[in-house]
């Protein structure tokens, strides 16, 4: 196996944040150290337009995919360190271009460091003309095989011939956070991914309607933020109990509107829990005309009783690409677990798909629900989801 001397991090739409980039970077460089905290020996640098991990003999392949799992990253790549000579240069290519496929190659260097004697044009020619003349391989400047990469740098000149690309978009917490309504369906893990991927921290709160609603659901739920942690580090999940408010919910005569006011009151308890815990948004899985109560309509009606916004990452996705979404970061095996949630129990035949303010406000009146949903508000359990405790909590104790 080739031993590797430094990771070489770029930032891609951070780039392009100008008077933000500084503390981007910043938030970016603190969030790779953290994730790869357990790994002793790195050495963390900081450039203006990278970020490199002085590996120190430390193997590759402890950090590679965990690299691959940071928001903010447009691409790495795994590196040579050689002193800046162009003698260096040129062995330490031959060495690359050997080790590679064959077939045609291209040298491509790019000079930060303004004091080495040759510009970039001049690396290329003299290292590719030495490379041709050891191996008799041709140069295609157009579609090479092989792209070996220099840039050269004070510290040294670094090698590379491959980059793999990260999750890009901007580092986790540069864009503060939100209070995530998790189902345990397929939709609502995927919303909480790409608001992570936009640089947003998520908390998590799940409605639980025992015994309508089983300790598998709650689990369930479990698993999936794990699997997100992996993504953000330790994530809150805030479980609430809402058998009773559901039950007087489902006892109007009406039930067309059923679950109408069931979201509203979702929203509610969400927005509160929110604010206490300084989210700036609110955010869900749903998706236009999915279901009855994500109609534009049902999603006017329910947004009214909150004043925070409501981000749906997924308003205009088909089902068919969310599901490649969950298979691609690996929640859809656990979403697909047969334990239904409250959403999906006490359905009425008719769900009513353009409901209006005027009469959901009716049936809320009738329900005298404050007491309920401040009871609800009372009794809520917060625990904490991390990706290095392999234990789950106890779940009987919510039941």
């Amino acid at each position: 196996m080739k031993q590797y001397d430094v990771i070489m991090i770029r930032f891609g739409e951070l780039s392009t944040k100008k008077k933000n980039k500084a503390n981007f970077v910043t938030t970016l460089y603190h969030n790779i150290r953290q994730r790869l905290k357990r790994v002793e020996g790195l050495e963390y640098e900081k450039a203006y337009d990278r970020i490199y991990i002085h590996l120190h003999g430390v193997s590759h392949l402890q950090i590679v995919h965990k690299l691959a799992e940071i928001s903010g990253i447009q691409s790495f790549s795994l590196a040579i360190l050689v002193p800046g000579t162009i003698d260096a240069m040129q062995e330490a290519a031959l060495d690359l271009l050997e080790s590679s496929p064959p077939g045609t190659f291209k040298v491509s260097a790019r000079r930060s460091e303004k004091n080495f004697p040759l510009n970039s044009m001049e690396i290329n020619q003299q290292v590719g003309a030495f490379l041709v003349a050891k191996t008799q391989r041709k140069v295609d400047v157009k579609q090479p095989n092989v792209i070996i990469h220099f840039e050269v740098r004070a510290q040294g000149v670094f090698l590379f011939d491959s980059s793999s690309p990260g999750l890009g978009g901007f580092p986790l917490g540069a864009a503060g956070k939100s209070m995530l309504l998790l189902s345990g369906g397929i939709d609502s893990p995927v919303a909480g991914y790409l608001m992570m991927r936009r640089g947003v921290k998520i908390e998590a709160v799940h409605f639980a309607s025992p015994p309508y609603t089983s300790p598998g659901a709650l689990k369930k739920v479990m698993d999936l933020l794990k699997v997100l942690s992996e993504v953000q580090g330790a994530i809150r999940l805030h479980i609430v109990p809402f058998t009773a408010l559901q039950e007087r919910i489902y006892e109007l005569p009406q039930d067309t509107y059923a679950i109408t006011i069931m979201r509203r009151m979702m929203y509610r308890i969400a927005e509160q829990l929110a604010l206490q815990n300084r989210c700036t948004v609110l955010s869900s899985g749903e998706s236009i005309g999915q279901v009855a109560s994500q109609t534009l309509e049902s999603m006017r009606t329910i947004n009214e009783v909150v004043t925070l916004p409501m981000i749906r990452p997924l308003a205009v996705m088909d089902k068919n690409d969310i599901i490649a979404y969950a298979k691609r970061i690996g929640t859809y095996e656990i979403s697909i677990r047969p334990f239904i949630d409250c959403c999906t129990i006490f359905t009425p035949k008719n769900p009513i798909t353009k409901p209006t303010s005027k009469r959901a406000l009716e049936y809320e009146d009738r329900l005298n629900y404050q007491s309920l949903l401040q009871t609800c508000l009372n009794s809520i359990e917060t625990i904490t989801i991390t990706p290095d405790d392999p234990s789950i909590p106890e779940i009987d104790a919510f039941f």
